[in-house]
């Protein structure tokens, strides 16, 4: 059903547009991961025409969903983030820390298998923790988008190719990358500029399109493989992935245009953290959903 594909997509967005739990999260968590991945998988792999317009066809009732999910992030976003940065990112954090029992749960007999897994979740904590540590703009450096240059130009490629391959794994937000980086905010707002006619963001937004299509042709094909004959100590992976935003989620606000002190719990908003966790626990529960085609 439309209907169905449609609110998948509008959910995903919704996660893919904020720092804290992916796009690919929530795709776990409503049952249709494995069915998502192998419809990108399959457009971007020697499939026969008639699989590849089946793929098609399921991707593009999702990408309006998903569109109009982004769409209207975007324009709510762009005037939130800053001003309310640590009650967002206690939004953020409640969908993380309530993400993680519901994946957990849901392939506990695939991480019995082997504990010793569980090196796989530590290698995913720090390696989100050094990447938050040592990003490139800590301390507050400004980046623009309007300033067009080549070196700029080949960081938002980049950028762009990391955090696709993130929002399509279960695990850290594209968007936590790209607040790691420094980008989200400029992005965010560019983005905005651009839905409203605006056409000197253009150049670089350009070059972030093209990051995120690069990460999606190389990133889809080794997900699937990695799911397919190493899923336990992926689950692990995604799973320590997920633990360590949390500290870059913490970490968000020392990466605005102007710096602010990291989350701390003078800061943290309870209520709105709660609510994180409910929206979570409501995309599980109407998961019964995923089985109608």
């Amino acid at each position: 059903m439309y209907i169905i594909q449609f609110i998948r997509g509008f959910f995903m967005a919704l996660a893919d547009s904020v720092p804290g739990v992916s796009g690919g999260s929530i795709a776990f968590i409503m049952g249709f991961y494995d069915e998502f991945i192998d419809s990108l998988n399959t457009l971007v792999s020697n499939h026969s025409l008639e699989e590849k317009k089946k793929s098609l066809f399921f991707l593009f009732k999702l990408g309006l969903g998903w569109i109009v999910g982004m769409v209207l992030s975007i324009f709510i976003l762009a005037s939130l983030f800053e001003e309310q940065i640590y009650g967002i990112s206690s939004l953020f954090i409640g969908f993380i820390l309530f993400s993680i029992p519901l994946i957990a749960n849901e392939e506990r007999k695939t991480l019995a298998k082997n504990y010793r897994g569980l090196i796989f979740s530590i290698l995913g904590i720090v390696l989100v923790v050094l990447i938050t540590y040592f990003n490139p703009t800590g301390g507050g450096s400004s980046i623009t988008l309007h300033q067009f240059s080549f070196p700029l130009a080949i960081y938002v490629f980049f950028a762009g190719m990391i955090a696709i391959s993130a929002m399509v794994l279960p695990g850290i937000s594209g968007s936590t990358l790209l607040l790691i980086f420094g980008l989200y905010v400029p992005v965010v707002n560019a983005v905005k500029q651009l839905l409203t006619f605006n056409f000197n963001v253009f150049p670089l937004l350009f070059c972030f399109g093209l990051g995120i299509l690069g990460g999606i042709i190389l990133t889809i094909r080794g997900i699937r493989y990695l799911l397919a004959h190493y899923r336990t100590q992926m689950i692990y992976f995604i799973l320590g992935l997920m633990l360590g935003s949390l500290y870059a989620v913490c970490m968000g606000p020392t990466t605005l245009e102007t710096p602010q002190p990291p989350m701390s719990l003078d800061n943290f908003n309870i209520l709105l953290f709660i609510t994180g966790g409910l929206l979570i626990i409501g995309l599980e529960k109407v998961k019964g959903i995923s089985t109608i085609k």
